[in-house]
């Protein structure tokens, strides 16, 4: 750490020059740079990547930049002013303009590249190259790593234009996708699900680009059309984007002998790995096999306690590959996503992903990320027979504890002091009979009803008499549980504390990024501050706007309930 970052420690960061005092590059310090990289960082062709943990690259700037929105909660956080929105490099910086770039900042950025398996099973041939080494940060580009308050954070632009990885696209985001991801990583903060943050979002006023979507009204289940959008980035945030993906990669070329020093980079990263993430967790003066059996051990239970918390606020990833998930264990890409509302333990978003993606799959989803991981992490165990043996076990249990953490999630969701299985699969069965809304149904049963009137807002279809008795007799087994826990009152809160009141709804966001197209940003300030306090009771107004059933229009229709890419 510089002097002037030691100085600005716990002070406010006012301009873009003390900004730029904060920079500390561990990743380009301690990672090696791909050797047939431009030094310049002038590298935009896609090309295969045969070695090097990083290609540097220099980001294409947005023409005309237009600030949208930042995060208040995460400047406020990092110890940033909100007056460095009005500063002009700053500005420029995070809209793709690296020129402005002071010392010790870089005068250019990085992409990394990763491996693509999806559900446990090993690509290469869809790479452009066929040899699995054109995968990566297609237009991701990294562009700060540095110290604020003490904490290592890594800053990344989303759009930033093509890099070596991007397979002929042309590198950007749109305005729809960037809000979708500024907004969604707002919430799951608020949420307290771990998961990488938003920090700013601008808009090109001139930079225009065509991407597939619907017509309005559109029922088809692919985009029939293309339209025109504005490029867009978003600066998201995170202590490291190291994903189970990169770790692959690496393990890939280890088990190829692709290079001589292919075994090095392996550890080198996972070394780096444990420094940016777990660096509080595992012990610098343990042998290198221990750490990676605690670096296992370690991502394993975060990465349970992630899903976990995904599926206790009806969150759906929608492509949940190994490269789309954070080795950090946190939530990351917000592209394909969705949250249920009527609930479904089938549903899927995104149309280019398939059943085993779905809402209620997603814990064997992680089950295989993670079994790729611990593939990943085995070569550096050097044949260890009993180090193997340790991994083994710590992958083979991962099923046991994802189960026990599922239960007690579900425990905490409907106010039981212990997991009551018949219960719990009733109360599923009779959701998906009555067409129930997820978030709005155990947002209503937090309020321990004891009839079902209360409930039956949170329907999307009038109910039966049949269904009512049901409900009449599910309700009478679970007041009896509950009442072996204590008082209602202090169920009921707690109750609230892990259902949340306000929610994504897609529908609700469509708007916001269609008003953003014509330079109206209302809307989407209106929902960071909603999203700020999912939980807590908000205004009847805003209740009434953003707390309620999806309207039948929105059923089946293409962008809102299904969408094939959000790019």
């Amino acid at each position: 750490m510089s002097r002037k970052s030691e100085l600005l420690k716990g002070e406010e960061t006012k301009n873009f020059s003390e900004f730029s005092q904060l920079a500390d590059f561990s990743l380009m310090n301690s990672l090696n740079a791909d050797p047939d990289s431009k030094k310049d960082g002038n590298d935009h062709r896609a090309r295969s990547v045969y070695s090097g943990h990083y290609v540097p690259v220099t980001p294409t700037p947005i023409p005309e930049p237009i600030y949208v929105s930042h995060s208040k909660t995460l400047f406020k956080e990092l110890g940033l002013s909100s007056d460095l929105i009005k500063d002009k490099s700053f500005c420029r910086f995070f809209s793709g303009d690296i020129e402005v770039a002071e010392h010790p900042m870089r005068p250019f950025g990085w992409a990394t590249g990763y491996a693509l398996s999806i559900y446990g099973t090993e690509y290469t041939q869809q790479c452009p190259f066929g040899t699995g080494n054109g995968y990566g940060d297609g237009r991701a580009i990294s562009v700060f790593e540095g110290l604020f308050n003490g904490k290592r954070m890594e800053m990344q632009l989303k759009g930033g234009g093509p890099t070596p990885y991007c397979r002929g696209a042309d590198g950007r985001a749109v305005l729809r996708s960037s809000v979708r991801e500024f907004l969604a990583q707002e919430l799951m903060h608020a949420l307290g699900i771990p998961t990488s943050r938003s920090l700013t979002l601008y808009v090109s006023g001139t930079e225009i680009v065509r991407r597939p979507w619907y017509t309005e009204g559109s029922r088809y289940f692919e985009p029939d059309i293309m339209v025109n959008n504005h490029a867009a980035i978003t600066t998201r945030v995170a202590p490291s984007f190291l994903r189970v993906g990169q770790l692959e990669l690496f393990a890939r070329r280890v088990r190829s002998n692709s290079h001589d020093d292919a075994f090095n980079e392996l550890k080198i990263i996972v070394q780096h790995l444990i420094d940016r993430n777990y660096r509080d967790d595992i012990d610098p003066s343990h042998s290198f096999n221990e750490k990676v059996i605690r670096l296992a051990n370690l991502y394993r239970g975060r990465l349970i306690s992630l899903v976990t918390n995904w599926m206790r606020v009806g969150y759906c990833q929608g492509n949940f590959n190994s490269d789309n998930c954070a080795a950090g264990g946190f939530t990351l890409d917000y592209g394909p996503f969705g949250f249920c509302e009527l609930f479904d333990p089938r549903f899927q978003p995104w149309t280019g992903g398939g059943e085993h993606f779905s809402f209620f799959n997603q814990p064997f989803a992680a089950e295989i990320n993670f079994k790729m991981f611990c593939s990943s992490l085995l070569p550096l165990l050097l044949e260890n027979k009993e180090d193997i043996e340790k991994l083994e076990k710590i992958k083979n249990d991962f099923s046991k504890f994802m189960s026990k953490e599922m239960q007690l999630m579900w425990a905490k969701k409907l106010g039981l002091e212990k997991y009551d299985e018949t219960l719990t699969n009733e109360l599923f069965n009779l959701m998906v009979n009555s067409k129930a809304d997820f978030s709005i149904f155990f947002r209503k049963l937090s309020h321990i009803p004891d009839n079902i009137s209360f409930l039956k807002d949170s329907f999307y279809l009038p109910s039966t008499e049949e269904l009512d008795k049901k409900w009449f007799i599910w309700l009478k087994k679970w007041q009896d549980c509950i009442k072996k826990k204590g008082d209602f009152k202090e169920i009921s809160k707690s109750m609230k504390q892990v259902n949340p009141k306000f929610t994504w709804r897609e529908w609700m966001i469509v708007p916001a990024y269609q008003e953003a197209e014509d330079g109206n940003y209302s809307k989407i300030k209106e929902l960071q501050t909603i999203f700020k306090s999912p939980y807590e009771e908000q205004s009847l107004d805003i209740e009434q706007k953003y707390n309620r059933l999806r309207p039948r229009e929105f059923f089946n229709k293409g962008g809102v309930s299904h969408y094939s890419c959000s790019s």
